[in-house]
């Protein structure tokens, strides 16, 4: 794993998880990565997190969903603010994803939320990924 982009790193390992129909991935822990879980869990893209103790920094354990005919839930996930180009968007310009079909991830001076939840607040910020 790279040590320059944790959260790619992790949208990867669910990527991955995902096309090999992997009912669970693991990856280190860290507060950012939780936020966007708890995003995640409560828009109903993965079925459950759990920290686990490892005596170093932790890892998350995440729970992948499918539909009943097993197909993923996460069709896509993309990350779209990284450390060598940070993406900011006004609450006026939050960009919608498949036409308000997925969501993006957003981190405001009011928490990691969504972007719909970011336009009814009316508060800007960094666009950390988007998922569909």
């Amino acid at each position: 794993m790279s040590v320059s982009d944790p959260i790619a790193d992790m949208l990867t390992v669910i990527r991955n998880g995902c096309h090999a129909k992997l009912k669970r991935v693991e990856v280190p822990a860290s507060r950012m990565k939780t936020e966007i879980l708890k995003v995640l869990l409560r828009e109903r893209f993965i079925s459950n997190y759990k920290y686990i103790e490892d005596g170093k920094q932790g890892k998350l354990r995440i729970y992948l969903r499918y539909t009943d005919d097993e197909r993923p839930v996460i069709t896509g996930i993309k990350r779209v603010s990284t450390p060598g180009l940070r993406r900011y968007a006004d609450a006026r310009k939050i960009p919608r994803v498949q036409g308000g079909l997925g969501i993006a991830i957003i981190s405001t001076s009011r928490g990691v939320i969504t972007d719909k939840e970011a336009r009814k607040l009316g508060v800007g910020g960094e666009v950390i990924c988007k998922v569909w």
